[in-house]
């Protein structure tokens, strides 16, 4: 089957008990046993959960991989593959990654005794340069949050196998319509179902995929002895969102080539950062490893932060929130919102300055975006 049809039916066949074609809910916490010391399939729901299997199995199959696992947040499924290491193992992460994961590794597991070494990983020499004898791990986001760079999958997936260690791609951006890490070489794909598989704004999710049997059954095991996991309710929405992915994920790549391509003519930007421009200097790797350039981008003011305040707070349509991937075009100023976790001569050096704002595109219809736009523009 291909993706769209994937998306509607995989592990989803119509209830074998009533014949419901719509995956039922099941609120139920625990289950009746065959006798004392005989467990069914499923025992308690933090073990499993019948509406939560269809979106693993769903999710297995939309990033072609043999295994999925759902989460209670994004966050949820990056802590429970971290906690797959031990006391001195060493990670290798892009340097530009998600503000909530540096905090993560920075604030919380480095005082559990992991370590950390950042790298821009758009040259896999940085990486494979950091990589030491206790590396365990690689950790990527393509494209990049906030800046949009692309790694190339399949040379950081060689240094990694030649290190013995796991490289986890951060999938979220792309979405599996997009992009498939697994099929690139990557070990782990990590999603926020948060963002473009629930697609809606309306839950907190996450998700791991994998075709490895020995990394899912380690992680499997953590995900019920941790017990970060979603309700049934959350799981519902989330494969109800995944019915209407490949048409919105098109319309988001569409709207978001519009709405780049309108940016690079504005005298007051002064750079736009989106996979889909003409002149992008990886697109021979976007063209390898993506199917489309996806609802994100960044663009760089040609001014200071109380410029992007003023054209943030003139907008009618774009919402000025964080979080991304919904119908709503959403806007926001990452160092002040999404990345402020992130020191800010860091920020600085990375290139998450002042005067950046990260846009999350909608399925508007785009004139409207684009005028809404031009109204900040005059603002300022």
């Amino acid at each position: 089957m291909r993706f769209s049809t994937r998306a509607i039916h995989a592990g989803q066949d119509p209830d074998p008990a009533t014949g419901s074609v719509t995956v039922p809910v099941y609120l139920t916490s625990t289950y009746q046993q065959p006798e004392p010391g005989k467990e069914g399939k499923y025992v308690y729901s933090r073990t499993a959960n019948p509406t939560r299997t269809a979106l693993e199995e769903c999710l297995a199959s939309l990033e072609e991989g043999r295994y999925g696992l759902a989460f209670s947040s994004g966050m949820a499924a990056t802590t429970t593959i971290l906690l797959s290491l031990k006391k001195g193992d060493h990670v290798v992460a892009g340097d530009d990654i998600y503000g909530g994961t540096y905090r993560l590794f920075e604030q919380v597991l480095r005082n559990y005794g992991l370590q950390f070494t950042y790298v821009n990983p758009e040259n896999p020499e940085n990486v494979e340069r950091a990589v030491r004898k206790n590396t365990r791990l690689i950790w990527i986001e393509t494209p990049t949050n906030p800046l949009m760079r692309i790694v190339d999958i399949r040379q950081i997936s060689k240094i990694s196998k030649k290190a013995h260690a796991l490289l986890v791609a951060d999938n979220t951006f792309m979405s599996p319509y997009l992009q498939n890490p697994l099929a690139h070489g990557a070990d782990i794909v990590v999603h926020s179902t948060t963002k473009y598989l629930g697609g809606h704004s309306d839950l907190i999710g996450g998700a791991t995929i994998t075709k490895d049997e020995d990394v899912e059954s380690r992680l499997k095991y953590l995900q019920n002895a941790v017990g970060a996991i979603p309700g049934p309710l959350d799981c519902y929405l989330v494969l109800r969102g995944i019915k209407t992915l490949a048409v919105r994920m098109e319309r988001h790549n569409e709207n978001a080539r519009t709405i780049s391509e309108f940016l690079s003519k504005q005298p007051k930007v002064e750079k736009v950062n989106y996979p889909g421009l003409p002149d992008h200097p990886q697109r021979g790797i976007i063209k390898r490893q993506m199917r489309g350039n996806g609802g994100m981008l960044s663009f760089q003011l040609k001014g200071s932060f109380n410029q992007c305040k003023k054209l943030l707070n003139s907008l009618r349509i774009f919402t000025v929130a964080e979080s991304l991937g919904g119908v709503e075009s959403l806007i926001e100023h990452p160092a002040s919102m999404t990345h402020a976790s992130v020191p800010r001569e860091r920020r600085t050096k990375l290139g998450i300055s002042d005067d950046l704002i990260r846009v999350s595109v909608g399925i508007e219809d785009v004139e409207d975006l684009v005028q809404d736009l031009n109204r900040g523009f005059k603002a300022i």
